[in-house]
């Protein structure tokens, strides 16, 4: 009844009819983790005493998350590179 009811509506509204309250749900879990909520905020907010469902099944990493690590990795190493110079110079 409610699938039947929101499809109706997200025709209306020109949106995609195949969303689902289930697939909102993964949405709003992956969107909380990419506001850097906690995951036991997380945990609260879908009503799951413990994170082993919440990390499984709801948890997506997003392109700006995928972006944002990738970043990180590239710091990371320019940074190693940078304390190798120095550890050489050191050294030498």
């Amino acid at each position: 009844m409610v699938e039947l009811r929101m499809k109706g509506l997200l025709k209306l509204a020109g949106l995609n009819p195949d969303l689902t309250p289930h697939s909102l749900r993964h949405t709003h879990t992956s969107l909380l983790a990419e506001a850097e909520a906690t995951l036991e905020q997380i945990m609260q907010r879908l009503g799951h005493a413990n994170d082993e469902i919440t990390r499984r099944i709801y948890l997506h990493i997003t392109k700006l998350k995928r972006k944002e690590a990738a970043q990180k990795f590239s710091e990371l190493m320019r940074a190693s590179k940078n304390l190798i110079r120095v550890n050489n110079l050191l050294t030498n």
